[in-house]
């Protein structure tokens, strides 16, 4: 049975896919490109935006080709992934909160006319919404709370113990990955309900 909370409010919540990506720290974006990101577009979280250049994923059994790059830089460099993805590429991504990399595995990123090896660093993003203080309080849930969200696909599932994540930058928006989107028909403009 989830322990997950029960929201107070019952409007729809925007639903975003999160395609795979690399956060990078300034050495790295040195190592792989020679120069600063360059900003493409905005993003729906304030201050996160989409970069020109774009990355080759190198793993133990395979590649993955024309990974984005989001901006701005990073203090560390981590790769969010698809399960499918970790699978191509022959490594176990846990799946962790962004920025929580401690302990696993490393990948090889290149540019094209940069190599950058990282230790540690990637993961499968845990599913979670985005929310400002006063979403927060709207909803009835805090920062760091697990809720369940029905999403109403041409497949309707319940999306269990989805991370509630407050700050007061945020715009409302739950992230899934694009694994998570297809297994229940999700496409542009989803809503789900806490």
């Amino acid at each position: 049975m989830s322990t997950a909370a029960k929201a107070t409010c019952d409007e729809s919540i925007p639903v975003e896919l999160s395609g795979r990506h690399v956060h990078l720290c300034e050495e790295d974006i040195q190592e792989l490109f020679g120069a600063p990101l360059n900003h493409v577009k905005e993003l729906s979280q304030p201050g996160q935006y989409l970069c020109k250049e774009r990355v080759r994923l190198i793993g133990p059994s395979g590649v993955i080709d024309n990974v984005a790059v989001l901006g701005p830089a990073r203090p560390k460099s981590q790769g969010e992934l698809f399960l499918t993805d970790a699978r191509i590429l022959g490594i176990k991504a846990p799946v962790r909160q962004s920025g929580d990399v401690a302990g696993t595995p490393g990948i090889v990123l290149t540019s094209g006319t940069g190599l950058a090896g990282l230790a540690e660093g990637v993961i499968v993003a845990a599913r979670h919404i985005h929310m400002s203080p006063a979403d927060a309080v709207k909803y009835g849930v805090s920062d760091n709370q697990k809720v369940d969200v029905h999403m109403d696909g041409s497949r309707p599932a319940v999306f269990k113990d989805v991370i509630v994540r407050v700050h007061q930058d945020f715009s409302l928006a739950m992230h899934i990955d694009f694994d998570e989107a297809n297994r229940c028909g999700l496409g542009k403009h989803a809503l789900g309900k806490l």
